[in-house]
């Protein structure tokens, strides 16, 4: 705790946030510019979009590259960092050609899972959990295991952000408070390596927001909402899952239980009706609170509300203490129930987009899935 207070420990980790929101803020003019030469541009052309006319999809790269140069400038880059950054490169490139010139499924999940191996092959592995039993060994260790577990954490957790990623503003919004919530844990655990990389994705979702707000004048695009969700599981590889404390495996799951939750219960939902899963929709969360009424500004404001609340309750177990854990549990089963809420509402009494508020819907949902 006394490195909280340290200002030399703290200053490298406010110069990366500085650094990267500036950066993203300063480049997202210029790749917008560049979205547009290349062709990477959402064209409203099916009743999904609620955009009546083409905005450039190609932002991430802006969060991409600030936070590069931040991590860069401020963090050390050992051998895991740099497996990182290059998984990242590939999730990036295959997200520019993504935008600009659609891919197959297959071949993007494929090279997610390329990126993937190549952070495990550098060290980013969850090699064991804390057991939450009261009986046995203290933790269970994945052996063998181990590398299968990780790379299906963080494509899962890759995609998860990406089909989140159907309002203006939500997936940086909740990639952004997920960010700030493995910050201040690293803050309090006084890992200045994990808070440097987590500030400098901070900032760099906030240094686009402004752009990307409603009404959105850019894109993300799956270049930033896939690079968002690597970055979030492989960082909680890095410091989350090795928290051995009781419960604190769970941590990671919390921070990031919206869009794990969401993408979890839309492709069960599908399956059980018998249809494929990757079949696009509006079935997701953000759907669902538009088609009860809610204008897009009114539901990203409560999917933020609802990532904060779960964020608060992921500081609250790792800070420990029986009350906090006890009102963890209170908050998370409040959220849980107006999260069942809202996705019980009767799919037959769905709006079609065409019916939606004004300016309320998904920008790129087909792209996604």
């Amino acid at each position: 705790m006394n490195e909280f207070f340290d200002r030399q420990s703290v200053l490298p980790v406010i110069l990366a946030l500085a650094v990267s929101l500036l950066v993203s803020f300063a480049l997202t003019p210029a790749v917008k510019w560049l979205a547009v030469k290349i062709g990477a541009v959402d064209v409203p052309k099916d009743k999904r979009r609620m955009h009546d006319h083409p905005i450039p999809r190609l932002g991430g790269l802006a969060i991409f590259i600030g936070f590069v140069a931040s991590v860069l400038l401020f963090a050390e880059v050992d051998r895991a960092l740099r497996g990182v950054l290059l998984g990242a490169c590939i999730i990036v490139a295959v997200g520019v050609v993504d935008d600009s010139h659609p891919l197959g499924p297959g071949i993007k999940f494929i090279l997610q899972i390329v990126a993937a191996l190549i952070a495990v092959w550098h060290g980013v592995v969850i090699q064991a959990i804390a057991n939450p039993l009261p009986w046995g060994e203290p933790y269970w260790a994945f052996g063998i295991m181990a590398v299968p577990i990780t790379v299906i954490w963080i494509v899962a957790v890759t995609n998860s952000v990406n089909l989140i990623d159907g309002l203006d503003g939500l997936a940086d919004g909740v990639s952004t408070i997920a960010a700030l919530t493995m910050l201040i844990i690293a803050l309090l655990m006084g890992n200045m390596g994990m808070a440097t990389l987590c500030a400098a994705l901070v900032g760099g979702c906030v240094g686009f927001i402004p752009y990307n707000r409603n009404p959105a004048k850019i894109f993300m695009g799956d270049t930033g909402a896939t690079f968002l969700g690597y970055i979030l599981a492989t960082v909680s590889v890095m410091g989350l899952f090795k928290l051995y404390a009781i419960i604190s495996f769970i941590v990671p799951f919390i921070i990031l239980g919206f869009p794990i939750f969401d993408t979890t219960s839309a492709f069960l939902r599908r399956i059980l009706k018998g249809q494929n899963p990757m079949k696009p929709d509006r079935s997701h969360t953000h759907h669902k609170l538009i088609d009860m009424g809610m204008n897009q500004k009114q539901a990203v404001a409560t999917l933020y509300m609802v990532a904060g609340v779960l964020g608060l309750c992921a500081v609250m177990i790792v800070t420990s203490g029986y009350v906090k854990v006890i009102l963890s549990v209170i908050a998370l089963a409040g959220v849980a129930y107006t999260v069942a809420r809202i996705a019980s509402y009767p799919h037959e009494h769905q709006r079609s987009a065409a019916d939606a508020p004004e300016g309320a819907g998904s920008n790129k949902e087909e792209e996604h899935e």
